[in-house]
């Protein structure tokens, strides 16, 4: 199923080009157009979900299927000695298309991209009351 206003949808259906680097009846990765470094490709199901949450666990398999040889593609096409897989969902995490997908980025020592830094919890009581309303969360799914 498409969507009708979707960037990613459109691509998938070719009304819009993109630079294909790998496609199975179910997967498409291509180069992003505003590239972090040059490779950084992004990985979509060609069926339109919004994000990983809205995926069905069979797309799912079939979208991280694809990432270990695509990133390694990546990886021996431009030597990078490294490669981020980023998955943003929602727009709090800076998801801007709301289409699911992976981004997968070459990385180079001394490339200059940082990576966000943690923050430890107060004491270990906040980090287990962290885990017990995650299992709570979880407890209806199971």
């Amino acid at each position: 199923m498409h969507q009708p206003d979707c960037i990613f949808c459109k691509i998938v259906k070719g009304e819009l080009p993109c630079a294909k680097v790998f496609e199975t009846d179910h997967v498409l990765a291509f180069l992003d157009i505003a590239p972090v470094a040059p490779g950084h490709a992004l990985v979509i199901p060609k069926a339109h979900h919004v994000n990983l949450f809205d995926l069905p666990e069979e797309a799912a398999v079939r979208l991280f299927a694809a990432l270990s040889p695509v990133g390694a593609a990546i990886m021996a096409a431009t030597g990078a000695a490294g490669l981020n897989v980023q998955i943003n969902n929602n727009a709090a995490a800076g998801q801007v298309v709301f289409h699911a997908h992976a981004h997968l980025i070459p990385r180079h020592e001394g490339d200059g991209l940082r990576l966000w830094s943690g923050h430890p919890y107060a004491d270990n009581a906040a980090m287990q009351a962290m885990a017990a309303a995650v299992r709570q969360a979880l407890a209806p799914s199971r």
